[in-house]
């Protein structure tokens, strides 16, 4: 008799287990004799994380929960789940993925990565460094996954053309060295925008949900925030793989020849390249001065204020602007083609949309029933830590959770709670919220962890004992990073009062 593998065993074992949770939890517990509803919330949170974590039926079937559960157990009206599931962030997230599309479909993509590798030189640190900047840029507009599809081939043309001049050991640092540092380069500069990483737009919606009152997080003030701390682990990252994986071979000479022949590969650039790039440019243009930058005392207005009504446009509705615009605008390279045509729709990774819509319904019930404010009251202990020492362990707690786990579901799983803790202890919530979502992102020690990780472990150049050896530091070092940027420049950009606890937080 043939034995089941560990994934399906763990698959039956958390279906198994997810339901006799949830309904032990529905039926013996008592969080609020006056509002049933909390008990009955946290026992859908509990089926929902245990079958996201064990994957026992598909992470968007989970996400479908909300929907089907909240009516039944009177949690939340249907209507008012169905409306959480579709809004501007999934917007966001559709009209960023189609232009990503685009980018990928004209080569536009590959051809931004080799001039980039063209650029930064010839030696190990500078070949290494110039894949790591190359994939975190493309990741900051792209999937992370799709980024990490595209770099692994031309790294392991690298490779392979050093692996005849090399002895066998400096080979294989130099072929870890490349392959980490572009799984691990994909997910830093994912955190630096909104887009690049699905915990940040969970992170967006989230937070307007549960603090509607709240001034919006838009797309300029992320990067404004966010890009510094994505420069420093990248950094950070190339530092610990040169350091460990260093060459005793010195500077490599001959690479730059490698480049500039993929790149003369590629040919002219073709007018869909063109128009998508200036496509591209727009929309990071667009996004990033749309509601205008103000730091201290300096501002800079934004173009929306020329509209009637500038809190109308969202960064949602500029992504859906530019991707219909590559929708009408024809193809000269084969005729009777467009920039972008039917077929992309049917691509995109709808199974994610779902699971954003699950994690914003569970939040919305969060709120609904009073579970988010029970959780806050529970944690009510930590009001007397201090508030960095907070940051760091939310944030050293999220990026090693999610070595095992989804960041995506996670984030959604406790975004909610933290929101909560924080108006029990009198904290403005950002503080605890934007951190977690950061740490999401930084996983680095195993292939599980993220796509990118899993990606560069199946080219079977990488043991586990690798990953996890640099990975473990590089965790570490995330976790300081996003703790300080937080503490300390994250106050002045969100215009934060670490001492005043904001007017908004107390509106529902």
């Amino acid at each position: 008799m043939k034995k089941p593998n560990n994934n399906t065993l763990t698959k039956k074992i958390g279906l198994i287990l997810g339901a006799i949770s949830a309904i032990s939890i529905f039926i013996f517990a008592d969080l609020d004799p006056q509002k049933p509803e909390v008990t009955a919330t946290l026992a859908v949170a509990v089926l929902m994380a245990v079958w996201w974590v064990t994957e026992a039926v598909p992470i968007a079937v989970t996400a479908l929960l909300p929907f089907a559960l909240f009516p039944l157990l009177g949690i939340m009206n249907g209507k008012d789940v169905s409306a959480v599931y579709f809004n501007h962030v999934i917007f966001l997230f559709i009209g960023g993925f189609l232009v990503a599309m685009a980018m990928e479909k004209h080569n536009l993509h590959k051809r931004i990565a080799l001039k980039i590798l063209l650029l930064t030189g010839t030696g190990h640190g500078k070949i290494l460094f110039g894949f790591m900047s190359a994939t975190a840029f493309l990741s900051m507009w792209m999937s992370n996954t799709a980024t990490a599809m595209m770099m692994v081939p031309v790294a392991i043309s690298i490779i392979s053309k050093f692996s005849e001049i090399l002895d066998k050991k400096n080979a294989r640092k130099y072929s870890l060295s490349l392959l980490l540092g572009i799984a691990y380069s994909a997910s830093v500069g994912g955190i630096a925008t909104l887009i690049g990483t699905p915990p940040n737009l969970s992170f967006s919606r989230i937070f307007a949900i549960m603090f509607p009152a709240a001034p919006e997080i838009t797309f300029s003030q992320w990067f404004v925030f966010a890009l510094p701390v994505s420069l420093f682990m990248l950094f950070a990252a190339w530092a610990v793989l040169y350091l460990i994986y260093r060459t005793s071979s010195g500077s490599i000479l001959t690479s730059k020849d490698i480049f500039r022949q993929q790149y003369k590969e590629l040919g002219k650039a073709s007018f869909e390249e063109k128009v998508v790039f200036t496509a591209f440019l727009t929309l990071a243009f667009l996004w990033i001065f749309r509601s205008g930058i103000t730091i201290e005392s300096f501002t800079i207005p934004g173009w929306s204020s020329i509209f009637g009504n500038p809190k109308y446009i969202n960064d949602g509705t500029v992504a859906i602007v530019i991707a219909v615009i590559l929708f009408v605008i024809p193809g000269k390279t084969k005729p009777g083609t467009r920039i972008l045509e039917r077929d992309s729709i049917r691509k995109l990774p709808w199974h994610i949309v779902l699971l954003f819509g699950g994690g914003f319904a569970l939040a919305q019930g969060f709120t609904e029933s009073g579970l988010a404010v029970w959780f806050g009251e529970q944690l009510k202990g930590i009001a007397g830590i201090h508030p960095f020492l907070i940051i760091l362990l939310i944030a050293f707690f999220m990026s090693f959770l999610t070595e095992l786990t989804s960041n995506t579901a996670t984030t959604e799983m406790l975004l909610p709670i933290l929101a909560g803790m924080a108006v029990a202890v009198k904290i403005n919530p950002l503080i605890f919220m934007i951190p977690a979502t950061m740490a999401a992102s930084l996983a680095f020690m195993l292939p599980v962890a993220t796509p990118p990780n899993a990606i560069v472990f199946g080219t079977n150049r990488i043991r586990i004992a690798d990953m996890m050896r640099t990975g473990f530091i590089l965790n570490l070092i995330g976790v300081i990073i996003v703790a300080l940027a937080m503490y300390f420049w994250g106050q002045s950009v969100f215009d934060i009062d670490i001492n005043v606890f904001p007017e908004w937080a107390l509106k529902n």
